[in-house]
């Protein structure tokens, strides 16, 4: 079956979008969201471009208009999954302009008039270079926008995460004059919670994946523990309002149970 021609394409998909935003009305929201902008490279190769770097590009100016979706839809956080901390393991030739763009990305999102207040999280001590000054100055103009929280992950690992949240917590206990083992044998899960990258989002509710992969990859291995999960075939640069709207769509659907 051929395709619509897309001057017929478009007003149809405008009158479903409209449909699918009515019918969401009322219904239950994600509070905080992760989503991973998966398949950059995969949609450069599907449209024939022969410099793969384009995918990230594509999928960098994607990040504000998701952004700007999620705010008009009343989510408070997003985490955005854009490089883990095994991605830095890639050779230099491909890292280097990966990470050139990921910069560019927070920039536009932190830029004068936008809403988010943006902070990075990771093993920010893992990039290359100065990159990690120029990611923390641009997400430190953002401090008290009062808008939705957007964490962008970079150099990040879910287990590293919660190593480097044990080893926080025993810094600080020790630095104020504690006993280790006195902590070791109250150890709970609040005090992991607290040394996250970000403490404020300890949990997440709903965690988005493009590309068809259907694994968390580490993402937000500690907050996803009663996350529901939602998987979008498309690439991430290919990725519309009407997915988007499908997905808020499908979480309303559920019925949460958390563990009960």
């Amino acid at each position: 079956m051929k395709l619509l021609p897309l001057f017929l394409r478009r007003p149809i998909e405008a009158v479903y979008e409209r449909r699918l935003a009515t019918g969401l009305a009322g219904l239950p929201r994600p509070q905080h969201v992760g989503i991973m902008l998966d398949g950059n490279r995969r949609w450069a190769r599907k449209e024939g471009l022969a410099d793969v770097r384009d995918g990230y590009r594509a999928g960098g100016a994607k990040v504000t208009e998701f952004l700007t979706w999620c705010t008009a839809a009343g989510i408070e956080r997003v985490t955005l999954f854009m490089l883990s901390d095994d991605n830095l393991g890639r050779p230099a030739e491909q890292l280097g302009p990966l990470i050139e763009i990921i910069e560019q990305t927070v920039r536009d999102i932190t830029a004068e008039g936008r809403p988010w207040e943006v902070q990075v999280i990771g093993s920010l001590d893992m990039l290359p270079g100065a990159s990690a000054r120029v990611l923390k100055e641009a997400t430190a103009t953002t401090a008290g926008r009062g808008g939705p929280k957007v964490d962008v992950a970079v150099g990040y690992g879910g287990r590293r995460e919660i190593v480097d949240a044990v080893k926080s917590a025993f810094q600080e206990h020790i630095a104020a004059g504690g006993d280790p083992a006195e902590l070791a044998e109250r150890f709970d899960i609040d005090d992991i919670s607290r040394h996250l990258y970000s403490p404020t989002a300890d949990h997440t509710d709903f965690i988005i994946r493009t590309s068809g992969e259907q694994r968390l990859s580490g993402f937000l291995l500690w907050q996803s523990a009663y996350a529901e999960m939602h998987w979008v075939d498309c690439y991430w640069p290919a990725f519309r309002h009407v997915d988007f709207l499908r997905a808020l769509r499908s979480y309303a659907n559920r019925e949460r149970r958390f563990g009960k």
